[in-house]
């Protein structure tokens, strides 16, 4: 191995002396270069070799190289390339090649290599990588992309790109994004020639000993390739990818209205296609207008082109009952309503739109789950209080099962205070789990707190405490002990406290709402404080390093405290604390002694 890396500082030597020479590096950085080579080198031959011995050598030799870049940029010297440079950028590339080959299922090791090549321009090479990348890594349709992207860019290379891409389709005939890829890059082959033609023709050159294919310049090449797709690939929305890019190229247009007619022939029973056509309608050319166009007549101009689009959508949903198209139909109509506009009319007609189709979807029991929120913010937004709780309680009894649409009608009818609440609440606990039915807890306790009677409040919480669900207990302990506090004063609240503390299962934040109680009084009382931190932690002693860190904030802080019994606190928390837990409470610990907590 010695004898391996003598030989190979030695073969460095001709580089080095070079860079010495010409004032790159002092005798002094040579050294140290020698010295850093030699034990990267023997890393690089040991009979166990690792990967992050490979990298580190790369990113050396690649430091190096922009050392010298720099440096020759500062002295103006541009010489001598051959002799330092290039057989840098020849080692590199033959450790990039040892790594690759023992590590070929390192993907981010290839795309490393191709980085370093593109950036220091060795085509040869690139090419060479791309080769064995994709001979061992066939399986990804992106390295294919990236290869035939860098022959038609870079080399400008369009019939090497194109047997790249018909090999890689031999391998994935049915990937979308090769397909895609393939017909964006015949397009801009297309458009190149096409320019290259107009730009000979200008200088009035003789256009013989160029050779123009006609075929290739109209597209025909790509429009094979949308063909063979389309028929391997079957989906709305893959054909209309291909529309998207064909409206890059401005000689596009006949294929354009192929694909549309397409896009109708093939998928007419695709929400998809309705959708696009009716949408279309907004971007349809419109007559030509003055500078000084009235915001009146662009506000009516924008209406006709929304009218225009929901005639399609009607046709739609005719052609197509069903419940995506008419969540086509009602997202756009909700969008256009969402649309800012200073044109009252054309505001009024997209509320009247929006809720005509909303209705119109709901009465055809067509009107998916999640478009029930946005009619009901609709309603919301225009005062229709009334409509709003009517549709809250028909969607929540349609999808009885779900509990977002329960929560949302509570949500209405806690918003507008109606009287039904309790009904529907009972309504929904009979159909929702009970593990799942928190939120609902919580929303009728912010119903009952704002419209009941203390003792009806007092009730329902009675109920909630009782409930056999933990999350809902616990939770109901929270709001009980916060709502007797604001009803009933500290006197209250402790005595809820004392009768609850006992009644497992509790949460942290049970206790730590009583601590905040107590310090809000004008006469808060250490004495209180202790017992309701030793009550905590005995709770949550062993989980919550933080608990015991504010126990002993309070003994410092407290007027009535005893700094003396830190160092007990201290050492309870040692022997209850497990873990992790043990190292975060000695590093706040040891900062909070310090003063930087």
């Amino acid at each position: 191995m010695a004898e391996i890396v003598q030989q190979r500082i030695e073969d460095r030597i001709p580089e080095l002396e070079q860079l010495e020479r010409v004032g790159l590096f002092t005798r002094k950085e040579v050294k140290a270069m020698v010295k850093k080579v030699s034990a990267l080198e023997y890393k690089l031959h040991r009979r166990i070799i690792s990967k992050e011995d490979f990298i580190t050598y790369i990113q050396y030799e690649i430091n190096v190289l922009e050392l010298i870049k720099k440096r020759r940029s500062r002295i103006g010297y541009t010489f001598k390339r051959e002799e330092i440079e290039f057989t840098i950028i020849h080692r590199i590339n033959n450790v990039f090649r040892r790594a690759t080959a023992k590590w070929k299922d390192d993907v981010q090791l290839w795309l490393s290599h191709i980085v370093f090549c593109k950036k220091w321009n060795t085509t040869t090479q690139l090419s060479k990588v791309f080769s064995s990348m994709l001979a061992i890594h066939p399986d990804k349709p992106a390295f294919w992309i990236m290869a035939a992207k860098w022959e038609m860019e870079d080399r400008t290379s369009s019939e090497s790109a194109r047997l790249l891409f018909l090999r890689a389709l031999r391998f994935h005939p049915d990937n979308q994004k090769l397909y895609q890829e393939y017909f964006r890059m015949e397009l801009m082959h297309a458009e190149k020639l096409r320019k290259e033609q107009k730009a000979l023709e200008q200088a009035k050159m003789d256009l013989g000993q160029y050779e123009f294919s006609e075929e290739i310049m109209k597209a025909e090449l790509a429009r094979v390739i949308y063909k063979d797709a389309i028929q391997k690939i079957k989906g709305a929305d893959f054909l209309l990818s291909f529309l998207a890019i064909a409206r890059l190229f401005d000689f596009t247009k006949e294929m354009q209205e192929e694909i549309l007619l397409d896009l109708q022939s093939l998928h007419a029973d695709d929400p998809l296609t309705w959708d696009f056509m009716a949408k279309r309608e907004l971007e349809a050319e419109s007559l030509p207008s003055s500078e000084h166009e009235s915001k009146q007549t662009k506000a009516l101009e924008v209406g006709r082109r929304e009218e225009r689009c929901c005639a399609v959508y009607e046709e739609a949903v005719t052609a197509v009952p069903t419940e995506a198209m008419w969540l086509r139909y009602v997202t756009f109509c909700y969008e256009r309503f969402k649309r800012k506009s200073n044109n009252e009319e054309l505001k009024q007609k997209r509320r009247e739109k929006a809720l005509a189709v909303f209705q119109r979807a709901h009465e055809s029991s067509l009107l998916a789950e999640s478009l029930y929120k946005q009619w009901l913010q609709v309603l919301l937004a225009v005062g229709l209080m009334d409509t709003a709780v009517e549709v809250a309680i028909a969607a929540a009894r349609r999808f009885s099962q779900s509990l977002d649409t329960w929560q949302s009608c509570l949500q209405v009818l806690v918003s507008v205070r109606s009287h039904d609440v309790p009904t529907l609440f009972e309504e929904a606990l009979a159909h929702i789990k009970p593990k799942e039915s928190l939120p609902l807890w919580i929303l009728r306790v912010e119903w009952t707190e704002e419209t009941q009677s203390l003792e009806d409040t007092e009730a329902f919480f009675q109920k909630g405490l009782l409930s056999l669900v933990p999350a809902i207990s616990v939770a109901m302990k929270e709001q009980y002990l916060d709502w007797c506090y604001r009803t009933g004063g500290v006197k209250k609240a402790k005595k809820v406290f004392t009768s609850l503390q006992e009644n497992r299962p509790f949460s942290l934040a049970f206790f730590q709402k009583m601590i905040q109680i107590e310090k809000e009084q004008e006469t808060c009382k250490m004495q209180n404080l202790r017992e309701y931190y030793e009550r905590a932690l005995r709770e949550f002693g062993s989980e919550e390093d933080n608990l015991w860190l504010d126990y002993i904030k309070e003994e410092l802080n407290h007027p009535q405290g005893k700094p003396e019994n830190c160092g007990k606190i201290h050492w309870r928390a040692m022997r209850v604390l497990q873990g992790e837990r043990v190292e975060r409470f000695i590093a706040k610990y040891t900062l909070a002694q310090t003063g930087h907590l």
